[in-house]
């Protein structure tokens, strides 16, 4: 599939009636579209804290607090005896690629295990300081049907991560350390350095959400 092509369907999936300029956020089903990071964003990897098998709650996150805030709670895979754990995958988080008022990450899931596995519907989410404190709502996800996606050994998934850029916004901000990433129907949670400087975190459209898995890196 072309970058143009690619383009064209995150726009299809994120556009709704109005243009985004809230943030991303999502829980549930939600209750918006929202914008994908658009075609040409090359992915970046952060680091993982995820090692050979095992991956933690951030610091000062308690565990059942990963489990309830983190960890996406429907809608669960249909084939989940092949869904891909937590110990089989790394995470990064791609390229910002602006628009219309937003800022469009992808983030970004990769089976580093030898079996294929799938992924089904929306990473748990939140950006975190250096002690692990979450920063800002849970986020929100939008009205998008999940697809299930099947990843061979070394493929990739992305799910897109919006908000509106807190210039236009107004929102109150913080600059987090790192972002939270739970995978779908799990409880370990994956850990990557936030390097994109300062998000929403309270006050007007200050809203994070999420589009559900695609196939490749969003890039």
């Amino acid at each position: 599939m072309t970058n143009r092509s690619l383009g064209v369907r995150r726009v299809a999936l994120l556009a709704g009636p109005v243009a985004m300029l809230g943030l991303m956020a999502g829980c549930g089903s939600g209750d918006d579209d929202s914008a994908a990071p658009a075609t040409g964003a090359t992915t970046v990897s952060a680091s993982v804290t995820a090692t050979e098998g095992t991956s933690s709650a951030p610091s000062g996150v308690p565990t059942d607090a990963v489990s309830n805030s983190l960890t996406p709670s429907a809608p669960h895979s249909p084939v989940s005896g092949t869904r891909c754990h937590t110990s089989e995958l790394s995470a990064s988080v791609g390229r910002n690629n602006p628009g219309a008022g937003q800022e469009n990450f992808p983030v970004v899931l990769t089976n580093r295990s030898s079996r294929t596995c799938t992924l089904y519907g929306f990473p748990g989410t939140a950006f975190v300081d250096a002690s692990g404190k979450q920063l800002g709502p849970d986020p929100q996800r939008s009205a998008t049907e999940p697809e299930m996606v099947k990843l061979a050994p070394g493929r990739s998934a992305w799910a897109g991560l919006s908000f509106a850029n807190p210039e236009v916004s107004g929102a109150d901000t913080a600059t987090p350390a790192a972002l939270v990433v739970t995978p779908p129907d799990e409880e370990d949670p994956l850990k990557v350095a936030w390097k994109s400087g300062e998000v929403p975190v309270s006050g007007n459209e200050s809203s994070v959400r999420l589009i559900p898995f695609s196939p490749g890196t969003g890039a």
